[in-house]
Formats: structure tokens, C-alpha cells, sequence
């Protein structure tokens, strides 16, 4: 590959182009993830769901990354970001299709892990580019870029899914095929474009991984899994998915149990999408501006604590919607910074972002299944949300701990890592 340039690659067109197309690939993937949250209720009354079969096909993406996580992140630091998002945008959007067509819960069940395999390739896909077009003091904004278009196809879905699509296009079926043949032709366009666009930007990461080998991957692996930062990060990432997932997927049809109309409910639920976005703009380039990432973590987990405790305790909309707003900005803030510190962790850097963001996700959708799915269920058991948003909410401290724990990226150093391992082998 070719050395960076002293030209910022930010600020090429080429460059930004690909950011910005593989952003509307998490725009799409959140979409039609969240189509199924949004038309919940049909769904369950259409296929005779129970809460607790609703939330495990809720939770079904998350579950497919726990096995899948790390496989895929190696995958993708072979075969690239460019080929990575293109296979995974044709797998998911082929996937969320046939949920459109699934008789009852089996079978949407399975279309929904497949979409979580397609799902994979983007979520490993989008750090691998933007720490291959990117310089590591840059990487928390730019990073905020994509997660910015996943929380507005969030948004979209919820904004737009029942009350505008549903009347168009004649249900929820139709909705679900519809969308998913569009991702499959994105996915074909983007890997089009994105191969003529490639050449022409300088690149940051470097090309040195073992390829396909089990001896190459094997090291990989162990480099990761021994990083004593990487290790406090995943606390912090399985965390946000938990607090994210979980409130996400059962916020509107909380407040509609609890009395709040279908489209009040959807409103709320949108206004939690937007705070998210509004961190996620806001907390990592503050950081970037200010070269710490510590305090970022901890304050996150404090306004996510905070916010989801006031969803508990608060009966009045307003209180309600404030308690959204506190939660949604600091689960937006958090979620950059998951994915950009790898890159500046000495050990890790651009070369095996991918293979530490699937550690992460390995572990961390352990959080982002069971976090929908234990609010399903405490519901089912107790006949209230308050247990399972009470339970979100102490995630948020989990959160504080872990991320007061850590070390700046820029004060780590390997040789601290490889110093420790060496005494921990002789002791």
C-alpha cells in the first residue's frame, strides 16, 4: 500500500466519499434492524409471539455476534473494509427479506441471525476503514460519522416505519422485503464504487496481516485477547449494548403499557435516537480536542445511570423525556469511543482494529442480547418494565468502574502489558 502523504486524507475528497457512503451501509443496517423494534406490536399479534419470543428475536442480531464477533473482525482485517461492507450489505439486506415472509417464529428467528451475520461485516467493516483513511487523533469523530448515520436509521425506522411505510406499502410484511431488496442493490453499488474510489486516497493502516493462515490468525488472536486495556474496554462496551439494546428495543412499548399513546410513544423513542446522536457528535470530538479519553468513558456511564434510573422512577411525560434525553446522550457518547480506541492502543492500531472490535462485540453482545431480552422477561415474570429498566440502569455504574479503571491510550504502552505478563508468568 501506499505511504500516507502529508496531505490529511480527511480532507480528500476520495476519502470522505468512502466514509460517508459506508455510513449510509450502518444507516441501512440499523434500518432494517429496527424495523422489527418498530412494528413490535403487529409482529407479536400477526405470528402469536410471547414477550419472551419477541425478545429473543429481538435480541437475535446481538446473539449471533457472540460466536461470530471475533471470526469476522479477523476476516475483515484480511479481506478489507471495502469487501467487507459490500458482502455484508447483500447478506443482511437478503436476510431482512425473508423475515418479511417468515410464517411464524422459527423461521423469523433464523432470517434474523442471518441478518446478524451480514451485520458483522459492517460493524468491523467501518473501523477498518476509518483507521485505514484516518490518523488516530481523528478517529473518535470519524467514527462519529457512521454512528451518527446508525442512530438516524434507527430514528427512521421508528419515525417512519408504521406511521408512513405501513399505510404505503400495505403492512409490515411488505415493508421488510421491500427495504431488504434495497440494501442488496446498496450493497452491490458500494462495492462498485467503493473499488474505484480505493486508489485514490492514501491509506494509514498498513497491509501487514498474516492472511488466511491459522498460525497468522492464532497470534492475532492471542495479541488481542492478552490486552489488559482491550479487556476493561470490553466491560465498557458489553455495557452500552446492554443499556442500548435493552432500552431501544423496549422503550415505545413501555410507555404504551404504561398508558402513553402509540405515537407519543414512537415520538419519545425517536427523541432517545437524537440525544444518542447528539452525543455521539459531542463527546468524542471533545475528546479529540482535549487527547483524553477516560473521563469521556466515565461521564457517559454516569449520564446513562442517571437517565435510566429517571425512566424508573419518573411519572409525568416531561420527566420522562428528560430522563431519555440524559440516557440517550451518554449511550451516544460512549459508543465512538468503543470503537475508536483500539486504533490508538499501543499493540493494537490499525493493523488489528477489526480482530479487537470482534473481542469486543464477542463479549460485549453477550450485554446487547440479554439486555432486551431479561427486560422481556422480567416482564413476563412481574408484569412490569420497571425491573428490567431498573437493571439497565445499573449498568451505567458498571460502566463508571470500568472506565475510571482504564489507562489514557496515550499513556499505555505494550511494553507495560508485556512487563506484566512476564511477571504474572513467573509468579
Amino acid at each position: 500500500m501506499r505511504e500516507a502523504s502529508d496531505t490529511d486524507p480527511a480532507l480528500r475528497p476520495a476519502a470522505s466519499a468512502l466514509l460517508g457512503l459506508g455510513s449510509l451501509a450502518y444507516f441501512l443496517f440499523l434500518f432494517v434492524w429496527f424495523l422489527l423494534p418498530a412494528f413490535l406490536t403487529p409482529v407479536i399479534e400477526q405470528l402469536g409471539l410471547s414477550n419472551t419470543q419477541a425478545g429473543l428475536v429481538s435480541g437475535g442480531v446481538q446473539a449471533t455476534y457472540v460466536p461470530l464477533a471475533l471470526v469476522s473482525g479477523l476476516v475483515v482485517d484480511r479481506v478489507g473494509a471495502s469487501r467487507a461492507l459490500g458482502g455484508g450489505l447483500v447478506i443482511l439486506g437478503a436476510a431482512h427479506a425473508l423475515r418479511g415472509v417468515a410464517p411464524g417464529f422459527p423461521a423469523l428467528l433464523g432470517a434474523t441471525l442471518l441478518l446478524g451475520v451480514g451485520g458483522t461485516a459492517i460493524t468491523f467493516g467501518l473501523p477498518k476503514l476509518v483507521a485505514d483513511l484516518f490518523p488516530p487523533d481523528r478517529t473518535g469523530t470519524a467514527s462519529s460519522v457512521y454512528l451518527v448515520a446508525a442512530s438516524l436509521g434507527t430514528a427512521v425506522a421508528f419515525a417512519l416505519g408504521r406511521p408512513y411505510l405501513e399505510p404505503l406499502l400495505g403492512g409490515w410484511r411488505p415493508v421488510f422485503v421491500w427495504s431488504g431488496v434495497l440494501v442488496v442493490a446498496y450493497g452491490l453499488l458500494w462495492l462498485v464504487v467503493s473499488h474505484l474510489l480505493w486508489s485514490r486516497t492514501d491509506h494509514f493502516g498498513s497491509d501487514d496481516v498474516g492472511g488466511f493462515t491459522l498460525g497468522s490468525a492464532r497470534e492475532d488472536v492471542r495479541t488481542v485477547l492478552s490486552h489488559p486495556q482491550l479487556r476493561l474496554l470490553v466491560v465498557v462496551g458489553s455495557m452500552h449494548l446492554f443499556l442500548s439494546h435493552g432500552t431501544q428495543t423496549w422503550l415505545a412499548a413501555s410507555l404504551e403499557s404504561a398508558g402513553v399513546a402509540a405515537g407519543l410513544a414512537a415520538t419519545v423513542a425517536t427523541v432517545f435516537v437524537l440525544a444518542r446522536t447528539t452525543g455521539t457528535l459531542s463527546v468524542p470530538a471533545i475528546s479529540d480536542r482535549i487527547g483524553l479519553r477516560r473521563p469521556a468513558i466515565v461521564g457517559c456511564g454516569v449520564l446513562a445511570g442517571v437517565g435510566l434510573t429517571g425512566l424508573v422512577v419518573s411519572g409525568q411525560v416531561s420527566l420522562l423525556v428528560g430522563a431519555v434525553l440524559v440516557a440517550g446522550l451518554g449511550l451516544g457518547g460512549v459508543a465512538p469511543l468503543v470503537r475508536s480506541v483500539p486504533i490508538e492502543l499501543d499493540g493494537i492500531g490499525p493493523r488489528l482494529t477489526a480482530t479487537a472490535n470482534g473481542f469486543v462485540f464477542t463479549v460485549g453482545e453477550v450485554g446487547g442480547f440479554a439486555g432486551p431480552f431479561l427486560v422481556g422477561s422480567l416482564r413476563d415474570t412481574t408484569g412490569s418494565f420497571a425491573p428490567g429498566f431498573g437493571l439497565l440502569a445499573a449498568g451505567g455504574l458498571v460502566v463508571v468502574v470500568a472506565g475510571y479503571l482504564m489507562v489514557e491510550p496515550a499513556d499505555y504502552s505494550d511494553d507495560e502489558s508485556a512487563s506484566g505478563t512476564e511477571s504474572g508468568t513467573s509468579g
